[in-house]
């Protein structure tokens, strides 16, 4: 069962023989949801990302760092107000996505600005980035420094097949390996920690609202709850 379905179960207790709903359901589950998780990876790679590459007294790293952590606390916000709140959950995991999206922006104007490439999807760059599944900040810069080394064997071997005279005549700041710099890497392994975040987030909003059409609100439980007790009498 996913963590996503987790969130939603009810509590029940036992009235004899069968199992009554609690008027406020199981919540709270935040930190077993993967979207909560991959967003406090992100926000721990932007705080590390932005003091090592963004000026300290700019606004942007200010900026990149409210939105990588507006992005964990309103997951984790929605996942807390859940219980009494089906719409506000919604709000306020929406608002986490566009957070993510802010930064994602960022990132991007970041490469952009500095003529580094942005990678695709399909590079295998990042296919192996994806592949090592990073939990934690350590496990990120273990990737990037293993990449500068992917690059740098790359670049001898350049060297060792290629004229001499043909690399003193050409821009060696032209090969693609010299542009994949510590920078160009970290932000494209964020990039890609956010498009994961952005589809997990986009799947959970969807599954709260199928959640919330089949079994409504806190206000319908109570008229509901209401209802059965005056039917009773």
């Amino acid at each position: 069962m996913s963590e996503q379905k987790k969130d939603h179960e009810t509590v029940g207790h036992k009235k004899g023989n069968k199992s009554e709903e609690s008027l406020i359901p199981k919540h709270g589950g935040y930190r077993n949801l993967i979207s909560f998780q991959v967003s406090q990876l992100i926000y721990d790679v932007t705080v590390r990302f932005c003091d090592l590459y963004v000026d300290k007294f700019s606004r942007t790293k200010d900026q990149m760092v409210q939105a990588a952590r507006s992005g964990v606390q309103n997951i984790a916000e929605g996942s807390k107000v859940s219980g009494t709140s089906k719409k506000m959950e919604m709000k306020l995991t929406n608002v986490a996505r566009a957070s993510l999206e802010e930064l994602r922006l960022d990132y991007e104007d970041f490469l952009r600005q500095r003529g580094l490439p942005l990678l695709e999807a399909k590079d295998p760059v990042l296919m192996r980035f994806k592949a090592r599944k990073c939990r934690t900040l350590k496990d990120v810069q273990a990737w990037v420094k293993e990449e500068r080394v992917i690059i740098k064997d790359k670049q001898r071997q350049a060297r060792t097949n290629t004229d001499i005279a043909h690399i003193k005549s050409s821009n060696v700041n032209e090969c693609p390996c010299r542009s994949l710099s510590s920078a160009c890497l970290a932000a494209n392994g964020a990039l890609s920690l956010l498009n994961l975040a952005s589809y997990l987030l986009g799947r959970q909003l969807a599954a709260q609202a199928e959640a919330f059409e089949k079994e409504g609100g806190f206000t319908e439980r109570i008229y509901q709850r209401r209802s059965q007790a005056r039917r009773k009498k």
